[in-house]
């Protein structure tokens, strides 16, 4: 279970996705999140699978690896599309007590399975593609302006990057609780729901532990490094625009043109 948990993990690669400027794939991330709940007609969601599943073959990123993301969310999954599927009112097709399937139902929990998959998929390409390094520089120097009006934007975005980076360490942590408890007899896979909730006690404290004193040993690290103390920071790598940057953004507009043109038409009900 724990070895498909891929969100916040980095993929190493030579594709033209990874040589990107964060900031353009996260602005990219930006635009797909908004469209998927902004424009819920079907040829808008069709186009925003098919421009994700171009990003992931640029990626060169194997397909299974990242399917692993959404295995490891697939109970709420079902259960968001089960709820959809009983509890929307509209034409019913199928009735079994006080539950019934409508029509309406069926398409909107396929609807809300294709959005929270293809959340999941952005979310995770960005850091597939992307070092917790850059992207914390990306977020810097996107949010850059708001230093005006006296925003922390460097402190907001090293969190973000600390968080990243704590993904994939508190997830080797755990396996290798779960299998020091293993080697002590525990068992955290027989028995009902509740009883395998309270053998995850064993597993919660020892990993809060780590976490606290990991912390803590991170933020003596950066007190003993004078972190700071100075408002701008130097970069080894300071990002620049380049020419396929340039190129990924003029596609990008003229995806946003196609969908609000799409949306704009359905508005009329040309479409």
């Amino acid at each position: 279970m724990l070895r498909d948990i891929t969100i916040g993990q980095y993929y190493n690669a030579e594709s033209v996705i990874h040589r990107l400027d964060p900031r353009v794939k996260m602005f990219w991330v930006f635009l797909q999140i908004v469209f998927l709940f902004v424009f819920d007609n079907i040829i808008s969601l069709i186009i925003s699978g098919i421009v994700t599943c171009i990003i992931i073959k640029l990626s060169d990123i194997p397909v299974k690896y990242i399917i692993r993301g959404i295995k490891s969310i697939i109970f709420i999954l079902l259960i968001t599309s089960a709820i959809n599927i009983f509890f929307t009112p509209g034409q019913v097709l199928f009735r079994l007590y006080f539950l019934r399937i409508t029509r309406q139902g069926i398409i909107k929990s396929v609807i809300i399975f294709f959005r929270i998959s293809m959340i999941v998929l952005i979310s995770s390409m960005l850091t597939f593609t992307t070092t917790p390094t850059n992207i914390t520089d990306g977020l810097e120097k996107a949010f850059s302006p708001l230093r005006k009006i006296r925003v922390p934007v460097n402190d907001i975005a090293m969190m973000m990057s600390i968080a990243l980076r704590f993904i994939p360490v508190l997830q080797t942590e755990t396996d290798k609780i779960i299998k020091a408890q293993t080697a002590r007899g525990a068992d955290f896979e027989n028995g009902n729901f509740v009883v395998r909730i309270k053998k995850m006690i064993p597993i919660i404290i020892p990993l809060f532990v780590s976490s606290i004193k990991r912390a803590t040993e991170l933020a003596t690290a950066m007190d003993a490094r004078c972190y700071g103390i100075y408002e701008d920071r130097t970069k080894l790598h300071p990002l620049h625009y380049k020419r396929n940057d340039y190129v990924a953004m003029i596609i990008l507009l003229l995806f946003t043109l196609v969908m609000v043109t799409i949306k704009a038409l359905y508005v009329i009900k040309i479409l």
